[in-house]
């Protein structure tokens, strides 16, 4: 079955937590989702919120479209807390050009209870477009 459809009123686009397990992977299956018949692969959030503005890729501008994310529980494990902790104390040993105090204070924020996972980053850049539709399965 392939991961992208379309019915009569909106292309349906599906995620399968089952086919990654950390972030590169998601980035991986969102450039194969996402990004065919092109030269450019998503490696970044902010790459991952451009592609779905639309107008490269398979998303056309502003055109309706669903979001399935399948098997979503193994994602929000998978990108929960400590892959979160690590993605941020990555870019912290980094440095430049990352802003490393706003990094701190996103660090210290996940680690008191407060403060967004990865798979929410990313589920909250989805539902910011409002021509999307996301169903968590």
């Amino acid at each position: 079955m392939s991961n992208i459809s379309n019915n009569n009123q909106h292309k349906v686009i599906v995620i399968n937590g089952d086919h990654f397990f950390d972030l590169p992977g998601f980035y991986e299956e969102i450039s194969q989702l996402l990004m065919k018949n092109t030269d450019w692969k998503v490696g970044t959030l902010d790459g991952f919120n451009d592609i779905l503005y639309g107008g490269y890729g398979v998303i056309e501008n502003k055109e309706e479209v669903q979001i399935i994310w399948k098997n979503a529980s193994k994602s929000e494990k998978d990108l929960g807390i400590d892959t979160t902790r690590e993605f941020y104390e990555n870019k912290i040993k980094q440095g430049k050009p990352f802003n490393v105090e706003f990094i701190q204070q996103k660090l210290d924020e996940l680690l008191s209870g407060n403060g967004q996972t990865l798979f929410d980053i990313l589920i909250e850049i989805i539902q910011s477009h409002p021509n999307i539709t996301l169903t968590i399965e």
